[in-house]
């Protein structure tokens, strides 16, 4: 595997692989619980006002439910503040999803990253800026505190997109073995400029490394790289 290799600063076990345990599950849940609580106390107001803003640009929903695949792939509702005119047809994600995926190795060419197309007639101007500052996955967090996902995690998967991935990755499955996170070794690690077949080789990095110490690294760096640019 070229391309995506072991950070320097990262957490490690000293053991290479890790064995799942109740008390290092109960700790990172504990976090999650703990940040995902006082950061939906903060931000509140300022989730109230971007509701506001995009009801009142665009015809819609302030927010938008998506299904996705959890842990053990169970489906679940994701919510994000919609950032796209309602009523329209995702067949051109698709089509490039399925592109990168055919690409294999080969890093994505456009800014805005692995999944998201660099020019999308779907997306709202609010949208885009949404989508610029990750502020769309705000609502996020309740899906956190419910249960359904974590912090730090694998990206949240399509279901038709998990399909096609098979052929690209060996592993693959190992990203359902946790809840899928708001960020992770994906979005710190570049993920603008990731190939799928290395964006799916950090996820089954993460769950073989996962710790309370690596969701806090990772957390602290995320920031940086949303500046950077990399959470597009």
């Amino acid at each position: 595997m070229t391309g995506v290799k072991a950070q320097a600063g990262w957490p490690r076990s000293g053991r290479g692989e890790r064995t799942p345990g109740r008390g290092r599950e109960a700790a990172i849940r504990a976090l999650d619980i703990a940040v995902a609580l006082a950061a939906t106390l903060v931000v509140a107001p300022l989730l109230a006002v971007l509701w506001l803003l995009v009801r009142s640009t665009s015809a819609g929903p302030g927010l938008f439910r998506q299904e996705r695949l959890g842990r053990h792939m169970r489906r679940f509702s994701m919510l994000k503040l919609r950032t796209m005119y309602i009523r329209h047809d995702d067949q051109v994600h698709r089509e490039y999803v399925a592109g990168l995926v055919a690409a294999g190795r080969e890093p994505p060419r456009g800014r805005r990253g692995l999944v998201k197309l660099e020019t999308d007639p779907r997306i709202t101007r609010v949208g885009a800026w949404l989508r610029r500052t990750s502020l769309d996955e705000l609502p996020q967090l309740f899906n956190v505190l419910g249960g359904d996902m974590s912090l730090v995690g694998p990206r949240p998967a399509l279901p038709w997109e998990a399909d096609m991935w098979p052929s690209v990755h060996p592993e693959y499955r190992r990203r359902f073995e946790v809840r899928p996170g708001m960020t992770g070794l994906w979005q710190v690690s570049g993920r603008s400029r990731l190939s799928v077949e290395e964006w799916l080789h950090l996820d089954a990095e993460y769950v073989r490394r996962r710790s309370p110490g690596l969701n806090l690294v990772i957390l602290v760096r995320t920031l940086p790289a949303l500046f950077r640019g990399g959470a597009s």
